[in-house]
């Protein structure tokens, strides 16, 4: 059976505190958004639709970075969640098949939990995913009947005793798409909020004849993010997640609770991470690498056998060769480094192209911007480059060629060739302390001694 997502992304999110949409806020790494996102992706939907509000523009420009082929429906009005799924009916034109409704601020829904959603579609109409709370608050309770859910309650119109039961709503469910746009048709807006609630149409099919299910999830799965505070648990939760995950798939750790992972970060088996490393958006590491402490990485691509920091930094376009060592404050841009190359003190390699087993000294810099354009450099293989060595880009430096120590190198260096560009060296005897002595003297007089 065909899948489509349906993905409320409209509201303001006023307890952020924020002018920015709530859906936009990041967590690792990655705007929230993209969480729910990714996980739906998992079922591999036929359709993708984002029901954006606030901040409608940037929020499918966010959408369509995930997803290029994301549709987007705009609700222009906030009048609550049937509302809201609502405006999917046109990009739903036409499919048949089921449809999942997820939500954009909920990033910890797992692909396992929609998938048994989808199994359980084949008993029931509607599949709502329900989760027993610790404490249950303000959450809509899940009124059942045996197995058969009969109704969704909100907790401002739910009474006493249905406020005492526990297993909640998370607002996730599926149900046919067809047969959703018409429930959704029917719910009114007589209730406390005087919004049109998407759970109302569990009544509504109960009323019809139809079989409305529960799957249950764990409370986790199921947080929803609403203030800065929650943002920052659900961070730390996210980091947790990832670092068992890492462990798990045999990465090595040193100091777990130090390191911090995006979304998307890969790291292969046998890689050893230091402490107090982050990895932002994009970032790839193989198997074997080791990356040391305080090194900061983001869009770039780590290859087995490298090596890297400690206090190192990887900018996005960074390409890692096997067996390549970055070392203590370096960074790179925007480069690639083959295969046994040596960056390891000091330097700044930025849109650049260093070959295998070249070597770079410390102080070393690619002077790639002239304050309009970026130029390249290119360093061939086996190459010396000297300490200190300003490569002042456009500039190629040969195979097997060298650069003296403390030059600035503004014309191609040809292969197997030694650059030198310094002033020349002058010896003036005595001079240092005869100079010395004559600033101590006008110290004295400016101190009035």
């Amino acid at each position: 059976m065909p899948v489509s997502l349906v993905i409320l992304a409209a509201g303001l999110g006023s307890r952020m505190n924020s002018e920015r949409p709530k859906v936009l806020h990041p967590l690792g790494g990655a705007p929230l958004l993209a969480h729910a996102m990714r996980a739906g992706a998992m079922l591999a939907p036929e359709r993708v639709v984002v029901v954006t509000g606030h901040g409608a523009e940037a929020v499918a420009k966010a959408a369509r970075a995930e997803d290029p082929d994301v549709r987007i429906a705009h609700q222009v009005e906030q009048k609550g969640t049937a509302h809201a799924v609502a405006q999917a009916r046109g990009a739903l034109d036409g499919f048949q098949g089921d449809a999942v409704v997820l939500y954009g601020d909920t990033p910890f829904v797992r692909p396992e939990t929609l998938e048994a959603m989808l199994d359980a579609r084949a008993r029931h109409a509607i599949v709502v995913l329900g989760f027993e709370a610790a404490d249950p608050g303000r959450y809509g309770r899940l009124v059942m009947d045996g197995d058969t859910l009969e109704r969704i309650v909100e907790f401002k119109d739910a009474t006493d005793a249905e406020r005492a039961v526990t297993l909640c709503n998370s607002g996730v469910l599926c149900a046919d798409a067809v047969s959703l746009f018409e429930l959704v048709d029917r719910v009114d807006s007589e209730n406390a909020a005087g919004e049109f609630y998407l759970t109302d149409i569990v009544a509504i099919a109960r009323q019809k004849g139809l079989s409305v299910g529960v799957v249950r999830c764990t409370e986790a799965e199921t947080l929803g993010i609403n203030t800065r505070a929650e943002l920052a648990a659900a961070e730390e939760a996210f980091q947790r997640r990832m670092r068992a995950e890492a462990l798990d798939n045999g990465v090595t750790l040193i100091a777990p609770d130090t390191i911090h992972f995006a979304l998307d970060t890969v790291i292969g088996r046998d890689a050893v991470v230091g402490p107090n490393v982050v990895f932002g958006p994009g970032v790839t590491i193989e198997s074997e690498a080791l990356i040391r402490a305080f090194c900061h990485l983001e869009g770039c691509h780590v290859s087995r056998g490298a090596q890297v920091g400690p206090f190192a930094r990887l900018r996005p376009g960074a390409e890692l060769a096997e067996d390549v060592h970055v070392g203590n404050f370096v960074e790179i841009k925007n480069a690639i480094l083959d295969e046994g190359a040596k960056v390891n003190h000091l330097s700044y390699i930025g849109d650049a192209d260093v070959g295998e087993k070249s070597n770079i000294g410390a102080g070393t810099i690619t002077c790639n911007y002239d304050g309009v354009f970026k130029h390249r450099t290119v360093i061939g293989k086996r190459a010396f480059i000297g300490s200190d060595t300003m490569l002042v880009a456009p500039v190629t430096v040969g195979d097997d060629a060298m650069t003296g120590s403390g030059s600035v190198i503004t014309r191609d260096v040809p292969a197997g060739a030694l650059a030198l560009e310094r002033a020349t060296q002058d010896i003036k005897p005595g001079l240092a302390i005869r100079l010395m002595d004559r600033l101590k003297a006008l110290k004295a007089k400016k101190n009035g001694v």
